[in-house]
């Protein structure tokens, strides 16, 4: 026995007619009298009389119009009662320090207002550690850049961040056009995070891949060291547009990279829909949203939507 058979059963009782009760509740005659010799086949009891005028419920039926009436109450509260209940719970979410310099605030506050009673926790590190997170359970959802290593859970890409050259005006003088192309690189001193980091690891794959030369003359894991350093004039660096969101282009100059090979794929990883609990699905739901947000309303530089 369904609901909507509940539904259909009763409408015809107020109504009296198989006509007008499909009529109200938008369904074929035909159909709903399939539905209605369904029920009464389940429940062994003829429920309707057939007449020239119409359709009448028998004793059997009069009986069972009371308590599908109620039933249907019990059920109409239910489903009030969940639609107005607030989701709460507990999901950690791990984000790359550069993607947490862009991400990290709009998603914290669209959590607050849509789910303010879901505990969120937010983890900033390394691509790597959250990988490494991932696969032990410790964190939810994340966002990595490597998708050949987290196969096993599911993995969507959203968006992919063009690389920009980012360096004092001193360093990066003899450099006059405002973009230049990837084999230029290897004339420039660059500072960047060491291979266990997932842009290094990206960047060490578009090198082997397209035989570009880079000279790294340091290897910083920490992005505010790591820019700290930029800013000294110990060398330059290559970062996605998250990262030059907060760079101060007085200071630093920004310049574009040609070909497109010098890019970095962002995938929502998180465990199986199995395993993610309520508060979990909706974060990955409210999480997708903000990503998107952000590339359509150009608040992400350099970044773009794949089509999914």
């Amino acid at each position: 026995m369904e609901l909507r058979q509940l539904r259909y059963f009763v409408r015809i009782v107020e109504t009296g007619s198989m006509g007008n009760a499909a009529l109200d509740l938008d369904i074929g005659v035909s159909a709903l009298s399939q539905q209605m010799a369904k029920l009464e086949s389940e429940l062994a009891i003829r429920l309707f009389q057939r007449t020239s005028r119409g359709v009448t419920p028998t004793n059997a039926g009069l009986a069972f119009y009371s308590q599908a009436q109620l039933a249907l109450r019990h059920a109409d509260d239910a489903i009030l009662a969940a639609r107005e209940a607030r989701l709460s719970g507990h999901v950690s979410v791990g984000m790359a320090p550069s993607t947490a310099s862009i991400l990290g605030m709009p998603f914290i506050h669209a959590m607050r207002e849509t789910y303010a009673d879901v505990r969120l926790h937010v983890v900033e590190s390394l691509s790597g550690n959250l990988e490494k997170m991932i696969h032990t359970r410790q964190i939810d959802l994340a966002i990595v850049f490597q998708k050949e290593k987290i196969l096993r859970w599911s993995a969507r890409p959203i968006l992919e961040e063009q690389l920009f050259l980012i360096g004092t005006p001193p360093l990066l003088a003899s450099i006059t056009q405002p973009k230049i192309s990837p084999a230029q690189l290897a004339h420039i001193p660059l500072i960047m995070p060491s291979q266990g980091h997932g842009l290094r690891g990206r960047l060490d794959a578009i090198c082997q891949e397209h035989a570009l030369n880079l000279d790294i003359v340091a290897e910083i894991d920490g992005l505010a060291l790591l820019m700290h350093a930029v800013r000294s004039g110990l060398g330059a660096t290559l970062q996605p547009g998250a990262a030059i969101s907060q760079v101060d282009q007085q200071a630093l100059r920004v310049i574009g990279v040609h070909n497109p090979i010098l890019s970095r794929p962002n995938f929502l990883v998180s465990l199986s829909d199995d395993e993610l609990t309520p508060a979990g699905l909706a974060a990955r739901v409210v999480l997708t949203k903000v990503m998107r947000q952000l590339v359509e309303e150009g608040s992400w530089p350099g970044a773009t939507l794949y089509a999914n």
